[in-house]
């Protein structure tokens, strides 16, 4: 249940938004010991991510992965049983279960550190003031002497092409089809467009894939996104590379939609029966009364910050809706920061240590700078790169697509980017956050002991290859 609020109560901080940034605020404010208030419209906390982002994505994903071995692996393991069948409603409910004690774990979490949850929408009056509409009518009143805004984003439209329920969904409607569609049309190769269309690809659609830029994956180093994308073909994902969409049209049969080259050219018609537009998304301000306090987005929507302050006495932004990856780890991080700093400690985000992480079959992680990154910025570098198919571990498991590429400065061999495509890349990356926070060298990598046999030798082996020491290779 969300915490009564009198019309007129005081706070030493209010969030709005109770999504990763919103709520890790408010537990780390409850922690310090400032009276804390977290104003969410929804009806869980959580946000995006939990409600219909990151957390029932990876249900999907992870439900899916585990179909496909079935019908693919088990017999090759020397496991005989029944063809395996999809239960599509079973399947949305254990995602919906799970989401569900994450949303209640959350609620605990508020209770134990003695945070209030305000339900219903938050608008700024005024410096210091908040305004609280709950969805019966109800208005209160909050007032206090620090503002976190973190109202989240929102997927971005395309233009020329309308949403419609069923047909031209966005990332929430791909979350919760009724039925396993035959043609998926998937409109952007990011990471939610690759991640949903390989949900419905190995539960039996057929996808497409269809991308304004020549790359997958913005932001990867180009010979990662060139593997990557090449992996996901031989799983039976077909690209369009290149390509923009012009228009869409909607019928009982599904959509067609009307592309055309990027670069310019005859357009052409592709029909599918739902068309997922995931060309990403957008900071989420509408009705946050941003004109009470003279705050002003950015040509994109973005609102600028530093040291997350808004440049307006006592106001402070996180997550999506500042600059920055749109990631929920970094969101989190923000949280902590912001808190921090207006606790009068010294909070800190080191923002050229935030990973990112594709969750396909395999993975797709990296964090610090891509090869290209550093060549534009002349920095000369070596490269050391393990492959997958040399890791014990990851040849046992039959899991062996992939490698690690560790990139070092020549000459201080600190590393400067780590980028991994194979299994639990995402698990991985993580010593390279580690290693990367402590400047460490790509020998400090090589000469320390992993456990054998594991995965996370290919990022020693890696380490290794920097100095053209690779053993097992």
């Amino acid at each position: 249940m969300a915490e009564a609020a009198s019309p007129s109560t005081a706070y030493d901080v209010v969030i709005i938004g109770g999504g990763p940034g919103g709520y890790n605020a408010a537990i780390r404010a409850g922690q310090l010991g400032l009276k804390v208030a977290c104003v969410e419209m929804r009806d869980t906390l959580g946000g995006t991510c939990l409600n219909v982002g990151c957390m029932p994505s990876k249900a999907l994903l992870h439900a899916s992965e585990l179909f496909e071995v079935a019908g693919k692996e088990f017999a090759t393991l020397g496991i005989e049983v029944g063809e395996a069948r999809v239960n599509l409603p079973q399947m949305m409910k254990q995602k919906a279960d799970s989401v569900g004690q994450l949303t209640k774990g959350i609620e605990f979490l508020f209770k134990k550190n003695k945070a209030d949850w305000i339900k219903g929408k938050g608008r700024i009056t005024g410096p210091g003031a908040v305004e609280v509409t709950a969805a019966d009518g109800t208005v209160t009143q909050l007032t206090a002497r620090d503002i976190v805004i973190a109202t989240g984003s929102e997927p971005t439209p395309l233009p020329g092409v309308e949403f419609v329920e069923g047909k031209v969904i966005d990332s929430t409607g791909a979350l919760s089809l009724p039925a396993i569609p035959k043609h998926l049309i998937v409109v952007g190769a990011g990471v939610i467009g690759l991640e949903l269309g390989s949900v419905w690809r190995r539960l039996g659609a057929q996808v497409t894939v269809v991308e304004f830029l020549d790359k997958v994956g913005a932001g990867m180093d180009a010979e990662v996104a060139t593997a990557f994308q090449r992996g996901l073909t031989k799983q039976g994902m077909t690209f369009r590379m290149g390509t923009k969409v012009t228009a869409a049209k909607t019928g009982k049969d599904g959509v067609e939609l009307t592309l055309e080259p990027a670069a310019g050219g005859a357009a052409e018609t592709l029909k599918g029966d739902v068309v997922l537009v995931a060309i990403g998304r957008r900071p989420y301000t509408a009705g946050l009364g941003l004109e009470t306090v003279g705050i002003e987005t950015d040509k994109r929507g973005f609102l600028a910050n530093d040291h997350l302050k808004t440049g307006k006495d006592g106001i402070w932004v996180i997550g999506d809706v500042t600059t920055g990856p749109m990631l929920a780890h970094k969101a989190e991080e923000e949280a902590v920061a912001v808190i921090e700093y207006i606790a009068g400690k010294a909070g800190h985000v080191d923002y050229d240590l935030v990973p990112s992480v594709i969750y396909t079959g395999p993975e797709v992680a990296w964090v610090g700078k891509t090869e290209e990154q550093l060549k534009a910025a002349g920095v000369d570098f070596r490269k050391g790169k393990f492959p997958f198919t040399a890791n014990s571990r990851a040849k046992i498991n039959h899991e062996t697509e992939g490698f690690v590429k560790v990139l070092a400065d020549t000459k201080t061999d600190k590393v400067l980017g780590v980028h991994i495509y194979g299994p639990q890349a995402g698990e991985l990356i993580g010593e390279a956050c580690i290693a990367m926070a402590f400047g460490a060298s790509s020998e400090d990598i090589a000469r320390t002991c992993h456990a054998h046999p594991t995965r996370s030798e290919a990022v020693k082996q890696a380490a290794m290859g920097v100095d053209g020491w690779t053993m097992q290779a």
